[in-house]
């Protein structure tokens, strides 16, 4: 059986009619957050919908303006275009701006290559839909009686906690440069979060800092530099000063990034199998070094 490398999107309970539609009819959901990039998953999906077609159909909404916003489907839309197909298989439905933005966040957050800014946007986003439809009035205060707060919504959906979800939604307070530090494992999520509570000229002032040390800060740091902004005291030379320390809990720590690593290995390795194969050959050289101690 061929590998299926398509979503699949959430169904109503009743049969909805699949039409085939344009693609140059249809345009991307406005200011979505999932990125649609030309990957080895999506030259998989390019292929399967050579060989098969699309499994299944997007869902779409008529757009006031002419033709059809993507709502469910952007990779497929994406990758139907790249197989040369001039139609996609899909559902029309009338939905509001904020059903739309929940069905879209719903169907993206099944993937399981989502990476935190994505996730975090998309959490933001349903928070406020949400907001929207009267499931909560506020954001950030305690909600008392039996409705449910929007974090919580989200949280018993998706198998995270109420705090997660608020947590992630945080790093959409960072300036751009640091969300794609965030995505790109070079600033880790919990001190990013205590980051995203400065202001924006802090938060310049903090990547300053942090190529003038050559380094990010750990939570202790990032959670010293929170406190000094609060404080009225997160001064270009305060945060030099934080950001120059050194971290304890590092200075022994080797961090070796994936793509480092990824070179010298086959494509279809997984993370053990690398590190079995680093663990080996760190004993053999091991013994190498013991062997010619000995002569």
């Amino acid at each position: 059986m061929p590998k299926k490398t398509e979503p699949k999107d959430t169904q109503s309970t009743q049969p909805e009619q699949v039409q085939q539609v344009r693609i140059s009819d249809i345009h991307p959901f406005k200011n979505h957050p999932f990125k649609v990039v030309d990957d080895a998953l999506m030259q998989e999906t390019v292929d399967s919908i050579m060989q098969f077609g699309v499994l299944n159909p997007t869902i779409i909404r008529p757009d006031p303006g002419g033709g059809y916003e993507m709502v469910a489907g952007h990779r497929r839309l994406h990758a139907s275009g790249l197989a040369g197909k001039d139609t996609i298989p899909a559902i029309v439905r009338n939905l509001t701006d904020d059903e739309a933005v929940i069905l879209l966040v719903d169907t993206n957050l099944q993937r399981e290559n989502i990476s935190p800014m994505e996730r975090a946007q998309a959490y933001k986003m349903k928070m406020e839909a949400l907001k929207h439809q009267g499931q909560r009035t506020d954001l950030t205060s305690t909600q008392v009686g039996r409705k449910l707060e929007t974090a919580e919504i989200i949280a018993q959906q998706t198998g995270e906690s109420k705090n997660q979800v608020r947590r992630f939604v945080r790093l959409t307070e960072l300036v751009p440069e640091l969300q794609t530090m965030v995505d790109k494992n070079e600033l880790a999520f919990n001190p990013a979060v205590e980051i995203s509570y400065l202001s924006k000229d802090e938060q310049k002032g903090v990547l300053d800092a942090m190529a003038y040390s050559q380094n990010t800060p750990s939570l202790s740091q990032a959670q010293r530099l929170k406190k000094l902004s609060r404080e009225g005291k997160c001064t270009q030379d305060a945060m030099y000063k934080v950001m120059s320390e050194e971290k304890k809990d590092e200075l022994d720590r080797v961090t070796l990034k994936s793509d480092t690593l990824r070179k010298y290995f086959p494509k279809n390795y997984t993370p053990q199998q690398m590190e079995q194969v680093i663990i080996k050959l760190l004993d053999q050289w091991q013994k190498k070094r013991q062997r010619q101690n000995e002569r």
